[in-house]
């Protein structure tokens, strides 16, 4: 995959990319609201980019892409499938290249492109309720605000905020 935007590169995830991996999913944000996305060591981000690098190759998904700045691994955005049929959009931004932007550069140019090859008509979007900025996110690129309440996030019941994208 190769989706450029005006600042990004959205692409596929490769072996040697496992230390920026790590090293982005280190900072306190990703241990307070993606607590399983938390790799402690390069060999651990290792074992786990070789799983998302095969799902690739498969219409089941989780389909996960670094976005990429300048050739710098910024973070990720993934559409992950959900238990009932449906889709979740996800992305996380390193702690070093907040707050300019990517993650909603990156959604919007990744959500077109994957909603029309999986042939999908909507997308969920999921957060926990405090994190302002995924919220942020979601409102920027379309989403819709469908539910606010207690339901299970990352393994824990949590006050979350589930939204709605639809073509």
């Amino acid at each position: 995959m190769m989706i450029k935007s005006e600042r990004l590169l959205i692409t596929d995830f490769t072996p040697d990319m496992a230390r920026a991996v790590h090293l982005g999913s280190l900072d306190e944000d990703t241990r307070r609201f993606l607590p399983d996305e938390v790799f402690e060591t390069e060999n651990i981000a290792a074992a786990v980019l070789a799983d998302l690098i095969e799902c690739y190759a498969s219409a089941a998904g989780p389909f996960v892409h670094p976005v990429l700045s300048e050739g710098v691994y910024a973070g990720y955005v993934q559409l992950v499938p959900l238990a009932d049929g449906g889709w979740e959009i996800g992305y996380h931004t390193v702690k070093s290249m907040a707050g300019r932007g990517y993650a909603t550069e990156a959604v919007h140019a990744f959500l077109p492109v994957m909603m029309n090859r999986l042939g999908l008509n909507q997308v969920m979007g999921v957060c926990d309720a405090e994190n302002a900025a995924s919220l942020r996110v979601l409102e920027k690129c379309g989403f819709t605000r469908v539910y606010a309440g207690e339901a299970l996030y990352h393994g824990e019941m949590k006050p979350v905020v589930k939204m709605l994208y639809t073509k």
